[in-house]
């Protein structure tokens, strides 16, 4: 299905593989990943702009290695910055020193080892750019959603300009409040983590240091914690503030003023401008299903996380990257529609999952480290995941894990995976290899490398290893091909 506009009665109807609806991170990396393969996706934002403030602005080792593999991960680091150290106050005295989490140094086999602080706008800005550097279609602003319908062929949707856009397959990335979910009938199960609103604003404060996470306890009179945190490549600050439960914050300048003054040694006037502000109740909520027929939800739409955690954004990006291919392989390679159900038995678990350790650090239950970085999750229990070797090592790398970096040739192993297509990679002694296509399976050879032992090994375009065995002709690589994707 080709991206055009065919007559609808009196309206020009947008004919398209892929609706997006949503701008946000979740979308534009679902719309990068299809663009790179070809496939035609409209994205679809409800909003005139890119959403303009800095919320999700930590950026896990695991999202840092999808926008390596998406390109853009200089751009990223040349936007942000790491996590500056926190500094606690109290009675306008400096108290001591806090760290967010334990700082580890890079390995061969995980390049990337602590979070990259990123304003989420700018994370959308570099998305938008790199899309439209792929060739992808400019995002419709001003296009709200108000009405889906979807039949065996395809998804009818409804804008509020009177416009419809058919669409093979529809994905809702359009937040909490999505609409998309409204409209299929899709509830969520979870709960308030916190009863005390948020209050989270971008401001400027010109006389406050910029070397540290600036920490304010709850005051005696029961005001809560207070947090203004420098935000790297920016003159703007992320201010948080807890308020009681019942309470209403007030989120224009003079309110976030008069916090700031009550709570901390800075002076009202000392804030300058507030630049976006908003209110939350910290929640965690799954969706019932990802999936209704040819319609998925992906990032906030499919998952509400407290913010403490740092995992709401980066579970959205790599819902997008676990789909994106999928939809390429059926869209473009000839993979079986069943393909597709793999997503959500997939990304459920792994939401779930995220979801309850965003909850237990929240509450302080758990600190963050290594599960935080993401680099630990896999899909071993996927129908994807097929492992024909025996006698594994309780430690060995298994079909279903993260495929490591490492030395490859002249480069890196994250250089030969970089792109949508399969790696076929085989350490140790060379075995022999049934045909394969070349654009879709890259072969690379390397004689030993200790985070993967002996072996074949089938990365799959996500970065996981989908399946593994000691000699792909005999072990069945290309069953998997043909029974399990039909990929020719």
């Amino acid at each position: 299905m080709e991206l055009n506009s065919v007559k609808d009665g009196s309206v020009m109807a947008a004919v398209t593989d892929v609706l997006i609806v949503g701008a946000g991170p979740t979308g534009l990396t679902l719309a990068c990943d299809l663009a790179r393969r070809g496939v035609p996706a409209l994205v679809v934002e409800r909003a005139e702009a890119l959403f303009p403030g800095s919320r999700g602005k930590g950026i896990q080792p695991r999202t840092q290695e999808v926008f390596d593999d998406l390109g853009i991960i200089d751009a990223a680091e040349a936007a942000g910055g790491p996590y500056p150290v926190g500094m606690v106050w109290q009675d306008g005295e400096q108290q001591g020193e806090h760290r967010m989490f334990d700082v580890k140094e890079p390995t061969e086999d995980s390049p990337y080892d602590r979070p990259l602080m990123l304003p989420q706008w700018r994370t959308q800005e570099i998305l938008y750019a790199r899309l439209l550097e792929l060739g992808g279609r400019d995002i419709e602003f001003g296009a709200a959603l108000t009405g889906l319908a979807q039949d065996e062929e395809g998804v009818t949707a409804h804008l509020a300009d009177g416009r419809t856009v058919r669409a093979a397959y529809a994905v809702a990335a359009d937040g909490g409040r999505s609409a998309v979910r409204a409209a299929l009938g899709i509830g969520m199960t979870g709960e308030t983590v916190d009863p005390h609103p948020v209050l989270v604003a971008d401001v400027r404060i010109p006389t406050l240091d910029r070397d540290n996470w600036h920490m304010f306890p709850p005051t005696e009179d029961g005001g809560g914690y207070l947090a203004i945190c420098p935000l790297p490549g920016t003159p703007d600050f992320q201010l948080t503030a807890q308020f009681t439960d019942g309470t209403e914050p007030d989120t224009s300048l003079e309110g976030v003023r008069k916090v700031v003054a009550a709570r901390t040694h800075l002076t009202a006037d000392e804030v300058t401008e507030v630049r976006w502000a908003s209110d939350f109740r910290p929640r965690a909520a799954i969706a019932d299903r990802f999936r209704e027929g040819r319609v998925f939800l992906a990032g906030d739409a499919a998952h509400v996380h407290s913010p403490a955690g740092g995992q709401g954004l980066n579970t959205s990006v790599q819902d997008a990257y676990n789909l994106g291919w999928k939809l390429g392989a059926v869209l473009r390679g000839g993979a079986p529609a069943a393909l597709l159900d793999t997503y959500e038995a997939e990304r459920l678990p792994v939401a779930a999952q995220m979801l309850g350790l965003s909850t237990r650090i929240h509450r302080g239950e758990e600190r963050r480290g290594g599960a935080t970085s993401q680099l630990g999750l896999g899909y071993r229990d996927s129908s994807l995941a097929v492992e024909t070797r025996t006698g594994l090592p309780d430690d060995a790398l298994r079909a279903g894990d993260r495929a490591p970096d490492g030395p490859c040739g002249t480069g890196k192993l994250f250089d030969a995976f970089r792109g949508p297509h399969f790696t076929l990679l085989t350490v140790g002694a060379p075995p022999e290899l049934p045909p394969l296509d070349a654009d879709l399976v890259h072969v690379h050879h390397i004689d030993s490398y200790a985070p993967y032992g002996d072996g074949v090994f089938l990365v799959r375009p996500d970065g996981y290893i989908g399946w593994a065995g000691v000699d792909a002709t005999v072990t069945g690589l290309t069953d998997y091909f043909r029974l399990t994707l039909e990929l020719r």
